[in-house]
């Protein structure tokens, strides 16, 4: 493990492997680089260029500066894209994605840039997070109720299944996982700007970018990345066959080398 420094000071955890193009790995919500899909995906990767993956800042044995912005969150990928060269591709899953997206309309070295279902909600107005959402969800981990804020988060604000919600409280190894960061759920609201389409900000954006959804995923996430698909500039529309909100690394890395590779930075 490395650490570079962001901005602010925050130290920022990562590990390097593999050689040729730098590639970021930029995880979702509650993930990390012990637990999640890069641990898994990043090793492929790694088969095609010198991949990068980081802890995210209040998550494993990366800082957590107070007060927390969005902007930090930018900052920090700024940090590791200097760190690689000053140029670089980031592949972001999710609330990841969106924070790839925030890091390219902030104008950093990104030469292209992957995202995965980004979760912005631009369907029915009953599925936008409200302010209420965020201040419940801040009270309960000013409460140390860190298992009732993950449930908060995944049943209110994300609308997972609650079948799927218990079953991962039936298995102790992840659950205790998912508690450990629960204070950083914010973050992940911060970044997505409360789940709201930016689509002003994202207009802007004109690194070739590839933005995908899985097959089998849930219609609003499907939803979310077509409008992301019409609003970027230079953008390419990939759906993966048989995939859903949590995509298989050997279905992911064939497309990502399509995209990334061969090409210069």
């Amino acid at each position: 493990m490395s650490k570079v420094f962001s901005k602010d000071g925050t130290p920022i955890a990562y590990e390097q492997m593999g050689s040729g193009p730098p590639l970021i790995l930029v995880d979702g919500a509650m993930c990390s680089r012990a637990f999640g899909p890069m641990p898994k995906l990043a090793p492929l990767l790694a088969k095609h260029f010198t991949v990068y993956m980081y802890d995210r800042r209040g998550r494993g044995a990366s800082g957590d500066t107070q007060p927390y912005a969005r902007e930090r969150e930018v900052e920090d990928i700024g940090a590791l894209i200097r760190q690689a060269g000053g140029s670089a591709y980031v592949l972001g899953l999710s609330s990841g994605a969106g924070l790839g997206l925030e890091a390219a309309a902030s104008g950093l070295g990104i030469a292209r840039l992957a995202v995965y279902e980004p979760p912005y909600m631009v369907g029915a107005a009953e599925h936008h997070t409200t302010a209420g959402h965020d201040i419940r969800l801040r009270e309960l981990i000013a409460e140390d109720r860190r298992g009732d804020a993950v449930k908060y988060f995944m049943r209110k604000m994300v609308n997972v299944p609650a079948i799927f919600v218990v079953l991962m409280q039936l298995m102790p190894g992840i659950w205790s996982k998912l508690k450990a960061v629960a204070h950083t759920l914010p973050y992940d609201v911060a970044v997505m700007r409360n789940f709201a389409l930016p689509a002003h900000r994202l207009a802007a954006v004109a690194t070739p970018t590839l933005a995908m959804n899985g097959e089998k995923s849930d219609t609003r996430l499907k939803e979310a990345v077509q409008a992301v698909a019409r609003i970027l500039p230079n953008v390419q529309h990939r759906t993966l066959k048989g995939q859903t909100h949590n995509v298989k690394e050997t279905a992911l890395t064939p497309v990502l080398v399509e995209f990334f590779g061969g090409q210069s930075i």
